[in-house]
């Protein structure tokens, strides 16, 4: 079975720093499209990054708003996918998602913030004030 789970998220100052988790299990390494999704307060869940992990192109993406604060990475010895959040502001408040596509479902390997996903976590909430 698949299982995402977050951790790290915590309440913090503007301009502050947080360190988001997600352990993977049950995905291969290697043919996966990883993505952090925040949910803000009353408003639709949306993807800030993504890492692609397929055969060993780890191109990332990030949506305009966290471009050059956030950082998305993968730890293949250890299967898990951080997210580096520097410089927070109050409208980065909102639960953040591990999400992932399988991509030997599909006959394409592509991976953004724009494809759908299989599997999701259960959320970790971030509070910057």
């Amino acid at each position: 079975d698949v299982q995402l789970v977050e951790s790290g998220g915590a309440s913090v100052q503007a301009g502050g720093s947080l360190r988001l988790s997600c352990e993977i299990s049950g995905l291969p390494r290697d043919k996966r499209c990883m993505a952090w999704f925040r949910q803000a307060p009353g408003k639709a869940r949306d993807a800030v990054a993504a890492v692609a992990s397929i055969a060993g192109d780890g191109k990332t993406e990030y949506a305009s708003h966290v471009d050059g604060r956030f950082t998305i990475s993968q730890d293949n010895a250890k299967n898990t996918m951080d997210l580096q959040m520097d410089g927070l502001k109050p409208e980065d408040t909102g639960v953040y998602y591990c999400a992932a596509r399988d991509l030997r479902s599909y006959n394409t390997y592509v991976c953004d913030r724009a494809r759908p996903m299989d599997y999701w976590g259960k959320g970790t909430q971030v509070t910057v004030s």
